[in-house]
Formats: C-alpha cells, structure tokens, sequence
C-alpha cells in the first residue's frame, strides 16, 4: 500500500470543505492562537487540504477575521436592539441588554476572544468600522444607565465607568466559560445581568 500524501486528503474529507467549513476551522485557529499566530497553512492542514485550495473558499486570512469580526458585531447590536425594544423602563432595559451580551460570551466563545483581541489587526478602514460598532453598543448601554441615574431608578456616579465595568465583566465571561461546568450559559446569564443592576445601582 502507498502511503498517503500528507497534503491530500481523502475524496469524502475534500468534499466537504466548503467557505463555512474553512471560516470555522479558522475560526478555532484564531480563537486558539491569535490571528496573527495562525498561518493558513495551519488552517489547511485542520481541514486536510493544500494550502492554495483554500483560495477556492476564500481571498485571503485578513478576509476571514473581517467577516468573523464584522458578523460579531452585527450580532452584539442585534441582540441589544432585540431585547431592549419597546421597554420602557430603563432597569428592565439594563437587565435583557446585559443578559444577551453575557450569553452571547458564553454561546460564541470563539467569536469573542476573536473581536476582543484581534479588531485591531484589521486593515483600514475595516478596522475602524468595526471599533466603531463596538463604541455604538457600549454608548447605547451607557446611555440606559444614563437614563435610569436621571429618572431615579438607578443611582451611580459615573455611568460610563459602570457600563464599563459590565462590559468587561461580559466579556471576560469568554475566557473562562466551559459548557461542562457547574452552570450553564442561560445560568451565568441570568447571574450576570443581576450583577449588572447591583453595579448600576438599580433601585
């Protein structure tokens, strides 16, 4: 029996690659290693293809950041827009925005580490655009504590350092969260967003 080439991989395995299936195999990589850790030959090699047939899928690495980066944050604002709709009161507001924001860490872990480490390694202007979506969020979370200082309903003395503060501690939830642990992402969630009206001062 020949021995196989190392650079080909079987029929069935080449089949099945595909631009979601390199997205995500990069995805691990860079998750992993850091974006500029990750060569695309280690990306290759994870699907068990040569390296040039990855151009059949995609143009090239800093491609595939932006589309993990910009997907993300599309997500985050999403998510805020969809669970602060049409609540009026502003403590409410600050318990679904930061409950999503926490589950979103503990759901796409991968995603996170990536935009929290990496956005700044997109090329211009992507980079931008991508930092400023990330401003627009943490703006828009400021701006509910903001309200609820004015109303009376929360009482902090600075609202940018408390939607800070909750964000860090979302984001952080990325780093540690594992789904065989003692709580799941909907647990941690539900903790987090509590912790977040304590840091407001929610009344």
């Amino acid at each position: 029996m020949t021995p196989a080439d190392p650079g080909t991989a079987p029929a069935d395995t080449r089949a099945t690659v595909n631009s979601a299936a390199v997205l995500d195999a990069a995805m691990t990589l860079f998750a992993q290693r850091g974006y500029h850790g990750t060569a695309l030959s280690q990306v290759a090699e994870t699907l068990g293809i040569r390296t040039p047939s990855l151009y059949n899928h995609m143009r090239s690495k800093q491609e595939l950041l932006h589309r993990i980066v910009s997907d993300t944050t599309e997500g985050v604002l999403e998510d805020f827009r969809l669970a602060v709709e049409g609540v009026p009161d502003p403590v409410e507001r600050l318990r679904r925005a930061t409950r999503v924001y926490a589950l979103r860490h503990a759901t796409h872990r991968r995603e996170a580490l990536i935009v929290n480490r990496d956005t700044a390694s997109l090329d211009e202007p992507a980079r931008s655009e991508q930092q400023e979506r990330r401003r627009r969020h943490e703006h828009a979370l400021r701006g509910i504590i903001t309200e609820g200082v004015a109303t009376g309903a929360m009482s902090v003395d600075s609202p940018a350092l408390a939607s800070f503060a909750i964000r860090e501690m979302c984001v952080s939830i990325a780093r540690w969260f594992r789904e065989d642990g003692p709580f799941t992402a909907e647990q941690v969630a539900d903790q987090y967003s509590g912790f977040a009206l304590q840091i407001a001062g929610a009344r």
